[in-house]
């Protein structure tokens, strides 16, 4: 895979805005219910496969 050249008078770097705290607090919100729901699956897999294996 190579490198991308700059086009010229085009700018890939791309500077963002800090997040206000109330976009923080619903981003850690929403990371929140997304690691929950994976910790849910891991743990329902894994039983799946305790099962199977006995």
């Amino acid at each position: 895979m190579g490198l991308i050249k700059e086009p010229k008078n085009v700018d890939f770097y791309i500077k963002s805005e800090p997040w206000s705290e109330q976009e923080l607090a619903e981003f850690r919100k929403i990371m929140q219910e997304f690691k929950m729901k994976n910790a849910k699956r891991k743990k329902r897999s894994l039983k799946d496969k305790s099962t199977k294996q006995s």
